[in-house]
């Protein structure tokens, strides 16, 4: 059974066309379908059946789709433990979200350029969803990515997140409209007749404010989006609405941080990598040296969040 038949067929599950796996994989739709064919030859069983104009995975293709998840990544993890030198090294490829990089990422690069002046880091900045995107398609090693307590992510099965620190957050209100405290409800209840800003690139901080809003009995009103908090306080200046921000941060003059507490609004940070490249020296190293910073007391990280000025970007380091 060849690793690249098991490959094409985890493609196809997660896909879910040849096409897709073709252009995903630089071959062509013949090759796939043949492939696949083979691979069912092998097994003696059907892993795919018509489904209208396209195909889908049968029962015993999806199972097998499953096993080979298993089988790609201990055979991954074989290839990087017989790597010649177990000093970290090489090109490690990272995926984050501006503030974990800005906060706890490139606080490590010095130390690292003198302790392990082998190991270069490549990083890119992402939203959560892209990053993950890009673990999938085999474009990052690591992905650092958040949620909420409300808004709890689904992981892959393919995927180990390790979980790093946390951020309560605050409702950000105009000067004005701060007076008074009471539960997260409350407090949500008290802006029903507000708009509402939300992250542009992620939905996390959407489902969030919809949570809460429920809880206080109405629909927000989300009608902004802005990727920068820096942004979120100039909107609310403006009067254009409220949204999330992080508790503690710096905070322009005419906006006010409303704590939020039962529940309280929690960003969960996250280092993700797939099962297969756990034991590889130099991501191993990083997630460990990561989770090391992610206990120390915290730090206020200045008006940006989640979201940065620019859009993605790549920024060679080390």
């Amino acid at each position: 059974m060849e690793t690249r038949r098991l490959h094409l067929l985890v493609e196809l599950s997660r896909l879910g066309s040849m096409r897709a796996v073709a252009e995903a994989t630089g071959t062509t739709t013949s090759t796939v379908s043949q492939q696949i064919a083979v691979l069912a030859r092998e097994m003696g069983t059907d892993l795919i059946e018509p489904h209208g104009r396209r195909v889908r995975l049968t029962p015993a293709g999806r199972r097998l789709a499953e096993h080979a998840v298993t089988i790609l990544s201990a055979v991954e993890a074989a290839h990087l433990d017989l790597a010649p030198g177990a000093e970290p090294n090489g090109t490690l490829r990272i995926a984050g979200f501006a503030s974990a990089i800005r906060a706890h990422l490139l606080p490590l690069v010095a130390e690292l350029a003198t302790s392990h002046p082998r190991l270069h880091l490549l990083v890119r900045e992402h939203e959560p969803a892209e990053a993950l995107a890009l673990l999938a398609s085999d474009e990052t090693d690591l992905a650092l990515t958040y949620d909420y307590n409300l808004a709890p992510a689904t992981f892959d099965p393919a995927v180990r997140a390790t979980a790093l620190w946390t951020t309560p957050w605050s409702l950000g209100v105009p000067a004005a409209a701060a007076d008074g405290a009471g539960t997260a409800a409350e407090v949500f209840a008290r802006f029903r007749g507000h708009d509402w800003i939300v992250n542009s690139r992620n939905t996390a901080d959407d489902t969030a404010i919809r949570t809460l809003a429920s809880m206080a009995g109405f629909t927000p009103r989300i009608t902004h989006r802005a990727d920068n908090l820096d942004l979120v306080q100039g909107m609310i200046t403006a009067g254009l609405g409220v949204g999330l921000l992080p508790a503690g941060i710096p905070t322009f003059p005419d906006v006010r941080l409303v704590p939020l507490t039962a529940p309280d609004v929690l960003l969960r940070a996250y280092a993700v990598a797939r099962h297969g490249r756990l034991n590889w020296p130099s991501l191993a190293l990083l997630i460990d040296l990561l989770t090391e910073r992610s206990r120390q007391p915290a730090v206020p990280d200045g008006p940006e969040g989640p979201g940065e000025p620019d859009g993605p970007g790549e920024l060679p380091v080390g």
